[in-house]
């Protein structure tokens, strides 16, 4: 699977574009349509979100009238796999930044996105609407007891690995 990060919007959030055989996955729209567009080469399967704050959906809407496809999001998935082919990923709710917050793992590749839960040695906010630190604590508590070779990508910043983040990370460890 090759994954192109587009770089987005004044808060320089994290899109990604997955792609494999022809077909793609849109994570995290975050603005800047043209942009995204641009960087997609195949034919758009989904849109995941990670959470919907403005940063990350800005360019919501023009991608589902452009590519009239399936949304995944806390509101329409559960704790499950998902297999739009050839693509295969397991949803993991991870609320704390916000009470929508889930990661997509894509668990042949082991590699995962984020959003705004985990970032390169930090987590995400949770001091805006909808944050809670306590539920944040169970999400990283429950993350944890992934694979430590998992690579993290988040919704803003440099990817990481979930092992880097289990040993240097305070929030894991505090």
């Amino acid at each position: 699977m090759e994954i192109k990060t587009v770089v987005t919007g004044d808060l320089l959030e994290n899109c990604y574009i997955l792609e494999e055989d022809g077909k793609c996955l849109i994570v995290d729209p975050g603005s800047d349509f043209e942009k995204i567009k641009a960087a997609v080469k195949g034919e758009v399967l989904g849109i995941l979100i990670t959470h919907r704050h403005y940063d990350h959906i800005g360019a919501l809407e023009a991608c589902l009238k452009e590519y009239r496809c399936l949304i995944f999001d806390r509101g329409s998935t559960n704790e499950e796999s998902y297999n739009p082919w050839p693509f295969s990923f397991k949803v993991i709710y991870t609320p704390g930044h916000s009470t929508d917050s889930i990661c997509f793992y894509f668990y042949r590749e082991q590699i995962m996105f984020c959003g705004d839960f985990i970032f390169k040695d930090s987590i995400g906010r949770c001091d805006l609407e909808g944050g809670d630190i306590n539920a944040m604590r169970e999400s990283i508590e429950k993350i944890k007891g992934y694979p430590s070779e998992i690579t993290l990508y988040p919704g803003h910043g440099d990817f990481t690995t979930l092992g880097h983040e289990k040993l240097e990370n305070y929030y894991f460890n505090n």
